[in-house]
């Protein structure tokens, strides 16, 4: 079913014509494509149209990560180099610039709603990454910036995705849009998660990298609200510093005795809650895996 998604977008980087395009492309580690994935399984997996607005979604989340890893200076992408890395930064602005606009070109044959969906959720995912450099200037503990800004810059396209497929096959897209933005939020919240309790081996990139590149993630802020006030003074002054191993132990320990992470899965097991429940009229047993498995990777 994926693999002919990846042949979608492997045919549109070959229409380009130019083979540093497909050469740098090929290098780009390929992830789950749970966005991909989501649109064929609301839709059929059989339908053309289907394949190529998945091949589509999925472009543009690859631009986006590429735009990603040069905002943050990331060495690499799920434990492979990244792009900017091995080219540096302007090639890898390029190219996602090159993703998004074969996106965005394919995306015009599709109905009027189905590619105003789309292109709000790519602004709102652009706004998102401005929100989270702006958030990472200094200790956030505001629950309803950190939300927001999730919801922009990781749940918003995976909720258009989901609508968007519902769109395409004549299911009620509002419903579609609950599941799949509370999967986005689901999923981000998870991966902040993981950030503090995996190893660097499992992470792909360095353990507690989050806290050390300024981002206030939702444990963190748990955390912070149940700290006393020299342990919160503790907390600030390991906020974007290279975090020592002992204190790396210290910040779990403290996760545990607060029960941050618990309060956390706590939220994330209610947005899935109500994810099934907005869907649960269909009866879709793929749907409600998907969620499932995403809020047990292990932690």
């Amino acid at each position: 079913m994926l693999n002919k998604v990846d042949e979608s977008i492997k045919n549109f980087i070959r229409e380009l014509n130019e083979d540093i395009v497909t050469d740098l492309y090929d290098r780009i580690s390929s992830g789950k494509k749970l966005r991909a994935k989501l649109i064929m399984k609301i839709s059929s997996a059989k339908s053309h149209q289907a394949i190529i607005l998945a091949s589509i979604v999925e472009m543009i989340h690859a631009a986006s990560l590429l735009h990603d890893d040069v905002i943050d200076e990331a060495d690499t992408r799920r434990g492979k180099e990244s792009i900017n890395f091995l080219f540096g930064n302007k090639t890898a602005i390029m190219l996602g610039d090159i993703l998004y606009s074969k996106a965005f070109f394919e995306l015009c044959n599709f109905s009027k709603d189905i590619a105003k969906t789309i292109s709000n959720a790519v602004t709102l995912l652009s706004v998102g990454e401005l929100l989270d450099v702006e958030l990472s200037h200094s200790f956030n503990t505001d629950k309803e910036k950190y939300f927001d800004m999730i919801y922009k810059k990781t749940a918003s396209l995976i909720e258009a995705a989901s609508s968007s497929a519902a769109m395409l096959t004549g299911f009620d897209e509002k419903k579609f849009a609950v599941y799949g933005k509370n999967l986005g939020l689901a999923f981000q919240i998870i991966d902040d998660v993981l950030d503090i309790t995996s190893n660097d081996k499992m992470l792909g990139k360095p353990a507690m990298n989050d806290f050390k590149e300024g981002k206030t993630t939702l444990p963190y802020i748990f955390l912070y609200e149940k700290l006393n006030n020299k342990d919160r003074e503790k907390l600030l002054t390991l906020f974007k510093k290279d975090i020592s191993k002992s204190d790396q132990n210290w910040i779990k320990e403290k996760m545990q005795e607060s029960r941050a992470l618990g309060k956390t899965l706590d939220i994330v097991n209610h947005l899935a809650d109500e994810a099934l429940d907005a869907i649960k009229d269909y009866k879709n047993k793929e749907l409600e895996k998907i969620i499932k498995d995403m809020i047990q990777r292990e932690y």
